[in-house]
């Protein structure tokens, strides 16, 4: 996780969204865009959550230049077309710069407004590669790798497994295709594996039968997923209660607290990847504190992908 990269995110971004002169009083007008309610709001409102620690600490110092910090807060529920609605208020609302959005999907549909308005944007987590490799976005900024990182990833662990034969599931997102169809590649091009099964399901849905029935017809020595931890919550569940032991691995969308919530015992086994643990960076425990302190938990994933403390003195 890269926190002290976010750190640095963060004041660059402000100045660079700051337009009016050093001596004004008007307020640095800041964006926090994400999944606030619904099925993933866990990774948006740790978000919103290290904004405001930072945000109160930067105002209690007496601000930036003198001006104080105004968060802007609005939920996209992750979804592509709430986010232009979201964006569009921001940019409205004379936002200076945004944290977010969470969504891969939801980052894509807002970015064109605020690339439009001269708006900064950084996520923590909108990990799908065109967002930074296109070069349609140049005021778009991320604190976290690209999806085809993390399918490389996946895949030379299922390798390192034994796992060869694999079937790769994914939402349809922008997220969870992308992380997907990279999974695909890199395994066709791995010697000794074999992609038994591709195809993506509907997010949202009750029952995952029939893909867990054409996993289970494949002979899938294992499961790549590509998606968040409501539709894997429920495939995994699914499998167990069929007595398949298929091992299933997924991303940093289902590393989630959430996920072990609702798959309960069936989470047992699962692997997920995710960023590089960084518990142990003095910067991470102090971040971790200081959520408990204010808000009596620990801080999700994306808390910490977040910048959440000030580097200067």
């Amino acid at each position: 996780m890269k926190l002290r990269i976010g750190q640095k995110l963060l004041v660059a971004a402000m100045a660079m969204a700051i337009s009016l002169p050093a001596f004004s009083a008007d307020p640095i007008k800041f964006g926090v865009a994400g999944a606030h309610s619904g099925d993933l709001a866990s990774y948006g409102i740790p978000t919103v959550n290290a904004a405001k620690l930072i945000v109160n600490e930067i105002n209690a110092r007496g601000g930036i230049d003198g001006r104080q910090v105004e968060l802007l807060i609005e939920d996209d529920v992750c979804k592509p077309e709430v986010a232009t609605n979201t964006a569009t208020k921001l940019v409205s609302s004379g936002v200076h710069v945004v944290l977010g959005h969470i969504c891969s999907g939801a980052t894509k549909a807002a970015l064109p407004i605020y690339n439009n308005a001269g708006v900064v944007v950084m996520s923590p987590s909108a990990t799908n590669p065109a967002l930074t490799q296109s070069g349609d976005y140049p005021n778009f900024f991320r604190t976290i790798a690209a999806d085809d990182a993390q399918a490389r990833t996946e895949v030379d662990f299922a390798l390192k497994m034994g796992l060869k034969k694999i079937a790769v599931i994914h939402d349809k997102g922008d997220y969870g295709k992308g992380l997907a169809e990279f999974a695909k590649t890199f395994l066709e091009q791995a010697d000794g594996a074999e992609v038994v099964l591709y195809e993506g399901v509907t997010p949202g849905a009750v029952d995952y039968s029939a893909i867990v029935q054409k996993i289970k017809r494949s002979g899938a020595d294992a499961v790549i997923f590509g998606g968040y931890h409501p539709e894997a919550s429920k495939i995994v569940s699914q499998m167990r209660k069929k007595r398949m032991d298929t091992v299933f691995i997924s991303d940093d969308g289902v590393k989630d607290d959430t996920f072990i919530k609702v798959a309960g015992k069936y989470a047992e086994g699962v692997y997920a990847s995710g960023p590089k643990d960084n518990s142990q960076n003095p910067l991470s425990g102090a971040a971790v504190e200081a959520h408990k302190k204010e808000f009596g938990s620990d801080p999700g994933a994306s808390s910490m992908r977040t910048p959440t403390r000030r580097p200067w003195p």
